[in-house]
């Protein structure tokens, strides 16, 4: 690739750098991502909400102290050392009443 073809664009996670790094999130949907903040992905899980942008970061220790559920606990334990930025649909901050939405059917499936 040469250089004239490479774009740089800011972080998407901090906003402060600008980089060329990028992972295609989804088709045609792509996320910038700086040396300082995937290294930061290391120690903490990083989501970016696909629908609003907002970053959500939570060290991943307090998130796996807090996990219940032994099959997600286990998965996400497995991937403790490795750099994971995830996007997800939807966050609190766009859509709370789905979110909510979403935590009363875990509670209570057969409803």
């Amino acid at each position: 690739m040469s250089v004239a073809n490479k774009k740089i664009e800011l972080c998407q996670i901090c906003r402060h750098e600008y980089t060329s790094l990028h992972v295609e999130a989804m088709p045609g949907i792509k996320i910038y991502v700086c040396d300082d903040c995937l290294e930061a992905a290391r120690y903490n899980f990083i989501w970016i909400c696909m629908n609003c942008g907002k970053v959500h970061i939570r060290n991943k220790k307090l998130v796996l102290a807090r996990i219940k559920n032994m099959e997600l606990k286990t998965a996400y334990i497995m991937c403790e050392g490795m750099q994971i930025i995830q996007g997800i649909d939807m966050c609190i901050k766009c859509d709370p009443q789905g979110i909510l939405l979403y935590m009363d059917l875990e509670k209570f499936p057969e409803c």
